[in-house]
């Protein structure tokens, strides 16, 4: 399957996830389609402020293979659909998102260095006009531009 192909699908998965999870105060996290021919696997990854529920998984399922399937979504037919909870070490996407943990612990990888490094993990203090505040921690802040992120994730201290 081609690049364009999987991503074109992939969008549209997502633009049908976020039709029936919204009413329900669901969010699209993200959205993958990995693997080929019968192998293949579609996971959606949900998230809600309250956390995500096994009932959350199983209404997104229900509601969103059907759609997929009538409307012959995935070529081919055979896939496997998984929707879970990102996790605690959920991807950070969006400004809202880094805005929404402001106060969490994150770890951000660059496309291009900010002092010297590309990678930063400390307390998100905030995001806005496109700029990411993290504290490193010792008097260590840094101000990141959203545009250059290549990677974000919550950390959790285990």
């Amino acid at each position: 399957m081609p690049n364009e192909t999987r991503e074109a699908i992939t969008a549209r998965v997502t633009e049908i996830a976020t039709r029936a999870a919204a009413p329900e105060g669901i969010e699209i996290v993200e959205t993958q389609l990995l693997g080929s021919g019968s192998q293949r696997v579609l996971r959606i990854f949900i998230d809600k402020p309250a956390g995500v529920t096994h009932a959350d998984c199983e209404f997104m399922s229900l509601q969103v293979g059907t759609v997929l399937d009538m409307e012959d979504v995935i070529p081919g037919g055979r896939y496997t659909l998984e929707v879970s909870s990102p996790g605690l070490e959920r991807p950070l996407k969006s400004a809202a998102d880094f805005s929404r943990f402001t106060g969490q612990k994150a770890k951000i990888v660059l496309r291009q260095p900010v002092e010297g490094k590309t990678v930063w993990t400390g307390i998100i203090g905030g995001c806005s006009e496109g700029r990411i505040t993290v504290d490193e921690g010792a008097g260590n802040t840094a101000t990141l531009p959203l545009d250059q992120v290549r990677k974000a994730n919550l950390k959790f201290d285990w």
